[in-house]
């Protein structure tokens, strides 16, 4: 019988009691995934910062799953302004280097309230089980 573990990190933790991601064998599926800054705990006033963060947050995540970035399947973002998509691609390529190796990604207007410039989540699948 497989069994289900919540994955957590230290500095990003939802207001509601979930966790940052749920793992199920070689299955990962997180929450919603913000630039809030670890130190801190603010969300930062600029999309730059927020996407750095925000993709920081996704490798330790992956990292605390016992997965890695390469394992991710599926990226879906939600941007304020999806007019924005060049600060996420550059992020985004430099997580992701090898044009021959990136996961699917869906970018999405985000309509919902805070300061929250930006926003993700992954899918994970582990290679080899």
């Amino acid at each position: 019988m497989t069994t289900r573990t919540s994955v957590n990190i230290p500095g990003f933790k939802h207001v509601n009691p979930i966790p940052n991601a749920s793992r199920i064998g070689n299955m990962m599926m997180s929450g919603v995934i913000i630039g809030v800054d670890a130190a801190t705990g603010k969300v930062p006033p600029d999309l730059k910062q927020q996407c750095v963060n925000m993709f920081a947050h996704v490798r330790a995540i992956v990292d605390a799953g016992g997965f890695s970035t390469d394992d991710i399947i599926k990226m879906t973002v939600w941007l304020k302004d999806p007019a924005d998509r060049a600060v996420l691609n550059e992020e985004w390529v430099k997580l992701f280097p090898d044009p021959q190796s990136r996961p699917a990604r869906h970018a999405l207007p985000h309509t919902g309230g805070g300061d929250a410039l930006i926003l993700c989540d992954i899918t994970a699948v582990r290679q080899g089980t």
